[in-house]
């Protein structure tokens, strides 16, 4: 077992705070899209870069970020991230177009820091308590990431447009002072010389076993985002008003709260870990076929969305557990987390525009897909278990 590294007390606060940071910016625009219309006259036509923009980033900037981490130390490379993020949240501040495309941009790069290099973190600090330690970083990502739209819509029905989003992007402040502690614990690779090789494993981008780790990744997140983006239009044609499948939604999003617990609890034995992977079958598969039914009640619909919302939750969590279960050092963890994200994010990014393509034809047909997926998700999740690491 890997010996932890001397650390800052004030880590696992940072690491919260980091988590926060990866999901609010995000999810707090959707509910601020009609005064960013109003205000600066944002086209429709490029409402969706504001969703798209952070998830194309973070398929190409994941294996910088990666490698950075190991060249400069992750600690500092996470600082470096979280002073981007912060400019670019309060560049969407200024009431222009171009500066909130920019922001977003400059936001998707400073969120993937904490995607990528918060695994390795976890894994180089907290090698004995690995379960806690995610459970605290994708809780607090989580329970964020699900309130912001609601918050930032609530906030912008009474505040100017500029302030709503300059008090969202606080944290983002409040984070840059916290993580300052860190810095002195900053671990860069140890630089290999003729005199001194450190035991290495072949590129994650040359491990079979890793690609099936990506596929889990970026199938979870395809699912989730093209569900999170085309559900409410699915359910509005089952005869759902706009207002109850948004609320259905929301519901998906919470559901899988408890699962950030769990998954990181359970994980640490082959069963719990088989009985995660079930979840997740049972949970996007089942919770897709049944709104394939013809007609529902709202109480029906409750448990479908209950059912998408721990699938979704089992996936994410897992995903993250992986990246730490299945490499040997923090480094190997960074890599295969910038590996998995960056063909992941490809992957989720292409999902919303296919399922909504398809979606012309026939929503049915976009479930069914949707199950498709679902299935090669929980293959892609056996795959996994049955190996120790990525290197076995």
């Amino acid at each position: 077992m890997n010996t932890p590294h001397e650390h800052s007390r004030y880590l696992t606060l940072g690491m919260m705070l980091v988590a926060t940071n990866m999901r609010l910016p995000i999810t707090m625009m959707p509910g601020l899209m009609h005064s960013l219309q109003q205000t600066i006259g944002l086209p429709s036509s490029l409402a969706g870069l504001i969703t798209t923009i952070p998830l194309l980033t973070f398929a190409v900037m994941s294996p910088l970020i990666a490698r950075w981490g190991r060249r400069f130390g992750n600690e500092w490379t996470i600082y470096v991230m979280l002073i981007l993020l912060a400019v670019g949240s309060y560049l969407r501040v200024i009431p222009t177009v171009a500066s909130l495309l920019l922001g977003t941009f400059l936001i998707g790069i400073g969120v993937d820091s904490g995607n990528v290099l918060i695994p390795a973190v976890i894994k180089d600090n907290f090698p004995t308590k690995i379960n806690v330690a995610t459970s605290e970083y994708t809780l607090s990502m989580l329970l964020i990431g699900s309130l912001g739209t609601g918050l930032s819509g609530v906030l912008a029905a009474h505040w100017p447009l500029s302030l709503t989003i300059a008090v969202l992007s606080a944290i983002g402040l409040v984070n840059l002072v916290v993580w300052l502690p860190n810095l002195k614990f900053n671990h860069p690779a140890p630089v290999i010389t003729a005199h001194h090789t450190p035991d290495t494993h072949p590129s994650v981008w040359r491990t079979p076993r890793a690609w099936i780790v990506t596929a889990f990744f970026g199938l979870q997140a395809l699912v989730y985002y093209s569900l999170l983006t085309w559900l409410p239009t699915i359910l509005s044609t089952r005869g759902f008003s706009t207002i109850a499948a948004g609320n259905l939604v929301t519901v998906m999003q919470l559901a899988g709260l408890p699962l950030a617990y769990l998954v990181p609890t359970l994980s640490n034995s082959h069963r719990g870990t088989a009985a995660m992977i079930g979840t997740v079958g049972v949970g996007f598969i089942g919770g897709t076929a049944g709104i394939l039914l013809p007609h529902f009640s709202f109480s029906v619909a409750v448990l479908l969305c209950l059912l998408l919302g721990f699938g979704s939750g089992a996936a994410f969590n897992l995903a993250v557990i992986f990246f730490t279960q299945q490499t040997t050092n923090g480094f190997e963890t960074a890599d295969l987390s910038g590996m998995a994200q960056s063909a992941g994010y490809l992957l989720a990014a292409a999902g919303p525009v296919l399922f909504g393509w398809l979606g012309q034809l026939s929503w049915s047909l976009v479930l069914w897909l949707a199950i498709g997926f679902s299935a090669l998700l929980t293959l892609a999740g056996v795959l996994v278990y049955r190996r120790d690491t990525i290197y076995d």
